[in-house]
């Protein structure tokens, strides 16, 4: 592997550890915005059984888990190379 190639692995390792913890912050926000607007209307009966369920802010949580997975991957695998080299 040439000895600039592990830039790229430490770039894109970056890259994804940096949009999975935005991705996860986001989540948060969005189910803490959703629970805290529907806590101020009158009929809390969605709020109290959590019904319809809201996909979203999870789904940001799992895929910015995900994410930070694979950027942590990479930048050990970069980490590797430079050892190696």
């Amino acid at each position: 592997m040439p000895w600039l190639d592990w830039y790229t692995l430490l770039a894109i390792g970056g890259a994804f550890v940096i949009l999975g913890v935005l991705a996860i912050l986001w989540g948060n926000h969005e189910e803490r915005s959703y629970y805290d607007n529907i806590a101020n209307r009158p009929d809390v009966r969605e709020f109290l059984e959590h019904l319809p369920w809201r996909p979203e802010p999870h789904a940001l949580r799992v895929g910015g888990s995900i994410a930070v997975i694979v950027g942590v991957f990479c930048l050990i695998m970069a980490l590797v190379f430079w050892l190696w080299l």
